[in-house]
Order: structure tokens, then C-alpha cells, then sequence
């Protein structure tokens, strides 16, 4: 394999590395009720995407889970959490922090 070829294989997987949340410091699930239709999901992500260190929004409308990932050393808090799921227009019902799903 050429030098060509190993550099972008290695650039490659980092980038899916990096894509997968590798380098995520920090997750949090979010129980949130109300959540009925790909347009609530659409206005939760966008709510919590505009919280600072925000990196990544995932919406499960059937179980009302939302996994937030923010940036290194820039936790959410449960307050933060429940004033943008409450400007969306839901009700925060639980907040654990690093994303498990029980």
C-alpha cells in the first residue's frame, strides 16, 4: 500500500472515530413526555442544540428518550436540561446523566 493510501485510510478512520462519539465526554438521557411526531422531535433537538457544549441530539419519539452529547467540560445540567425542554413546549420527567437506557 502506498503512503498515499495509509494516510487516507488513517484520516478515514478517525474521522469515523470521531463521527461515532468516540471522543464525547459526556451523555445524558432525558425522559421527556409529549413527544408525539417527527415535528416535537424537530423542536426538542433544535431547543437543545442551541444549549452551549451541545454537540449531538437523539430523539426516540415511541419511548420519549432524548440522549444529548456535549463537549469535554461542559456538562448539562438538569435546570438547563428542563428550560429547553420546556421552551419546546414538554415536560422534562427525568434526567440521568451518561446516556444508559435502562
Amino acid at each position: 500500500m502506498n503512503q498515499m493510501k495509509k494516510w487516507l485510510l488513517v484520516l478515514l478512520l478517525a474521522h469515523g472515530a470521531w463521527s461515532a462519539g468516540a471522543f464525547a465526554a459526556e451523555r445524558y438521557a432525558l425522559e421527556v413526555d409529549g413527544l408525539a411526531c417527527p415535528f416535537c422531535a424537530y423542536g426538542i433537538e433544535k431547543r437543545l442544540s442551541a444549549v452551549d457544549g451541545v454537540q449531538n441530539v437523539e430523539t426516540d419519539i415511541k419511548s420519549g428518550l432524548v440522549i444529548v452529547s456535549v463537549e469535554d467540560g461542559k456538562p448539562l445540567t438538569e435546570a438547563t436540561a428542563k428550560k429547553a425542554v420546556e421552551d419546546a413546549g414538554f415536560t422534562l420527567r427525568g434526567f440521568r446523566k451518561d446516556g444508559s437506557i435502562d
